[in-house]
Parts: C-alpha cells; structure tokens; sequence
C-alpha cells in the first residue's frame, strides 16, 4: 500500500505555511512576535550586536536526495548557518527558512523537512521566526537565515590574528567528505543493479557527519570558560587549507601548517586508504566538516596546549606570501586551497 500523499496544491501556499509551522514555539527572550505576521520582531538585548548569515542549498548542486533523507537535510540545512553564527564567536537565537519546491513534493515530504529543522531549533534553543515558501521548476531549494547575537568586544573575524599566532582546530576533520564518498560508491552500485542494497555497515560514524553535522557551540562556550578570546576564527566548510589561506589572507600574514598535527580519526584514515586517497588531502581539502578554525597569541599556549576540544596545527608567518605545509618527514611543499567552490562547474 502507497504512503499517503496529499498534493500541495491541495491545501495551498497558505495551508502549508499553516501546517509546518502550527507546532513552533518561541524560547529565546529577544524573539517578541516570532511566524504568523508580515514579520517577525526582535528584541537584541542591550549592549548585544546582531550577527546575521545566510546560506542557499540547491538540489543537486549542495545535495543529492538519492541518500539525503529529508530529515537529515532539513536538520543540516539549519546547522550549517548555526555554525557561520559560532564562527564569528556568537551565540545563535533565531532562523528564517525559504522554501522553493517541485510538484513532485507532498505535504508529507515537506513536513519531514520541516521536522529535522525543528529539530536543529531546538537542540541549539534557536527560534524558527519565519520564511516562505515558492515553485520551482529546478527540485528543492533551501534558503536559511541565522542570526545570533554577540558582546561588540566578543566578535572575532576573520582579519584579527598576527604573524605568530598559533591555529587551532575543535574536533577531527575529513569525516564528512570520506562519509560522501561512501554515499556516492553506494549511489553508483545502485545505478548499476537497482535492487542492490546500500552497504553502510560500519561506517555511521563517517555518514553523520556527512548526514548530520553539528555547530560547535560547546566550543564557544569552552573558550568563554577558558577565558580566551581568539585573535580570528573561521567554520571548516570549505575545506582546512582553503578556510586557513582565508584568515592568513585576511589578516595580512602567511602559513604554516603541520601535517602530523592534523587531527583524523582512525575510521577516517582506514577508509580514505580502502578508497586509494590521501587521508591528509582528505582533511585539508575535503569540506563539511563544520569545526572551527581559530588563532591565539603564543603566550596562550600553555592554557590550551593539552585540551582535548582542539589541536595546535600550526601558524601564521610575517611572509604574506608563505603557504607552506610540513610533511611527516619534514618537507615543505605548498599549501593548496583545493575545497568546495559553489561558483565552480566543475567543483
């Protein structure tokens, strides 16, 4: 027996917009009038400065529904624009999602979209203030809008760090691209014999965070009890060495990294090499990842140097042009920003 399906068209641009958002509630302070008016109003606390970022997903360009469950993308979707929130050293309050559907998308689908969004909401306490929903002749499209807030002396960008500083990365990179590459082998064995099925098994560690990344705001608020402030501070979504060239660039200084200081995990390593790639290439240039690059002052060090949250890699230089990477022998060779680019055809 079929699923149910209700056609769109059924209940209407008005009829959807009322069933996806009959179940919202308002948690943040500053969230006055939140979905059902021509606007949402917001109430910044004082003192607090309003930090706003937007990302566009496109089907087939940022997203593959073949492995993509609406859910998971629903759930990703908001994350992403999260942590742009965390990158900027805030803290996320609320969100406006943009919808642009085909018609061979029922109530149903876009319910279960609606519900990893809901879920994102209130696993990081943000509020879904509003949105819209539109055609489209082109599949699914996601436009979300995240804004957060920050103590004017407690934004950090991109430009701030000084020759000499360390970088530092939370948690482990290159997961999230071996966990695509995983979904792209099992899409291609499906292709050819469409009554395969997926061979996942062992591998959920690598698909989550592919699938199902999370926003660093533990690390926000581990730096605020550390006491420490980075000098800048990026989101790995396009990759280690492209988001690390953007703050050395940014700030007016070269870069250093070390490649036996990256940090992978062991199931990351195994499977790059069961793949024929280069695991470090994996972490540098892979993407996703959504872990938070950062700097500090030398004199930091000793606070910082044995926290398992994150990994010294290395750092910026008084050479504007230096991009070097040191291999595990010892060699130098150069740093390349090889990451996602979304104007490129061929990214």
């Amino acid at each position: 027996m079929d699923a149910e399906r209700t056609e769109i068209g059924a209940i209407g641009e008005f009829g959807l917009i009322a069933e996806l958002t009959k179940k919202l509630e308002t948690k943040q302070e500053g969230t006055v009038l939140g979905v059902g008016d021509d606007a949402a109003v917001l109430q910044p606390k004082s003192g607090m400065q309003t930090l706003v970022s937007t990302d566009l997903l496109c089907e087939g360009i940022h997203f593959d529904l073949t492995y993509s469950p609406l859910k998971h993308l629903g759930y990703k979707a908001v994350v992403v624009n999260l942590s742009d929130i965390c990158a900027m050293n805030g803290t996320p309050t609320q969100v406006v999602v943009g919808l642009a559907l085909s018609n061979r998308f029922s109530v149903e689908a876009v319910q279960e979209l609606y519900e990893g969004v809901r879920l994102a909401c209130t696993r990081y306490g943000v509020d879904l203030v509003g949105g819209d929903t539109t055609s489209s002749k082109a599949g699914l499209m996601l436009s979300v809008t995240a804004l957060g807030e920050a103590a004017p002396d407690r934004v950090v960008r991109r430009s701030g760090a000084k020759a000499g500083d360390l970088i530092l990365v939370s948690g482990e990179l290159g997961s999230a691209y071996m966990g695509l590459q995983i979904l792209e082998r099992e899409k291609l064995v499906f292709k050819e014999a469409p009554g395969a099925q997926p061979d996942l098994t062992g591998h959920e560690e690598l698909l989550e965070r592919q699938l199902k990344p999370e926003a660093r705001t533990d690390v926000i608020d581990e730096l605020v009890k550390l006491e420490i402030l980075p000098t800048a501070m990026i989101d790995i979504s396009d990759g280690l060495a492209s988001e690390a060239l953007h703050i050395a660039a940014q700030s007016g200084c070269g870069v250093k990294l070390y490649e036996d200081k990256i940090p992978m995990s062991e199931k990351m390593y195994d499977t790059a090499r069961e793949f024929n790639l280069d695991p470090t290439m994996c972490a540098l240039s892979g993407g996703e990842d959504y872990e938070l690059l950062f700097t500090l002052p030398q004199d930091r060090f000793e606070d910082i140097q044995n926290h398992p949250m994150f990994s010294i890699i290395g750092h910026l230089t008084e050479d504007a042009e230096e991009r070097t990477l040191v291999t595990r022998n010892g060699m130098e060779t150069a740093l390349l920003a090889q990451g996602w680019d979304g104007l490129q055809a061929d990214s």
